[in-house]
């Protein structure tokens, strides 16, 4: 399993991230892997996600992009102490890459700042990288 987590004025965002098997097909170029994101607000107010903004590299040095409102279909407030767990999944063409990105956040007083999501490893068992 491989692990990240970064904090941006009081956001905390953690990242699991592993393989999935079941969703994957090797001989047909198809690898997927699931992430588990926990975001906790440990500033004093309450902040809003209100997108998100990813970038996907594969072990070729492709590079995606995915801009989008919210996560899994949510735009959450998280009060000071409060947190949202989501977990979602990304398809490569290769058994490895990396992702990293961030959220724009709206605090309470309605400024605007992008808490950064630290890059993470996706990686197939048995790669080396």
């Amino acid at each position: 399993m491989e692990t990240s987590e970064a904090i941006t004025r009081g956001v905390r965002v953690q990242v699991r991230a592993e393989y999935a098997p079941g969703h994957s097909c090797p001989e047909q170029s198809k690898w997927y892997f699931i992430y588990t994101i926990l975001i906790r607000n440990e500033s004093d107010v309450p902040v809003k996600l209100v997108t998100r903004h990813w970038i996907i590299t594969d072990a070729t040095g492709h590079v995606q992009e995915v801009r989008g409102p919210g996560v899994v279909g949510q735009q959450p407030v998280l009060e000071p102490g409060e947190a949202f767990e989501y977990t979602s999944g990304c398809p490569l063409t290769n058994p490895y890459g990396s992702m990293r990105g961030s959220y724009q956040m709206v605090a309470a007083g309605g400024e605007a700042f992008d808490a950064d999501i630290a890059e993470f490893k996706l990686r197939a068992p048995y790669t080396v990288h």
